[in-house]
């Protein structure tokens, strides 16, 4: 999706989305400009879920185990921390090795 010839990324087009939606939240548009706003919003949001789509497929992919089956996790704002990252990877390794010694 183009906007004004720009690329649309995520961040641009939900950005634009609020600033649609403030518009049409504070009123005083004329009926054909409401209109305008709204079937704009309306393809910008089917963008955003289509990027949305897109990201989970992504992440279904990374969580999927050796057999290709889906393992559920559940995350914790810990779990974005880089230290959280690190001590995951290097308890994962260690299992690795652990196995290997085996």
């Amino acid at each position: 999706m183009n906007t004004k010839g720009k690329e649309m990324n995520f961040e641009k087009a939900l950005a634009e989305l609020e600033q649609i939606v403030g518009q049409l939240e504070k009123g005083g548009l004329a009926l054909n400009e409401s209109l305008a706003l709204f079937e704009k919003g309306i393809k910008l949001t089917r963008f955003l879920r289509a990027e949305l789509d897109k990201a989970e497929k992504k992440i279904e992919i990374l969580l999927k185990d050796e057999k290709g089956q889906l393992q559920p996790h559940d995350f914790s704002p810990e779990d974005f921390s880089a230290s959280g990252l690190e001590e995951e990877t290097e308890g994962e390794n260690q299992e690795e090795s652990e196995e290997e010694d085996r």
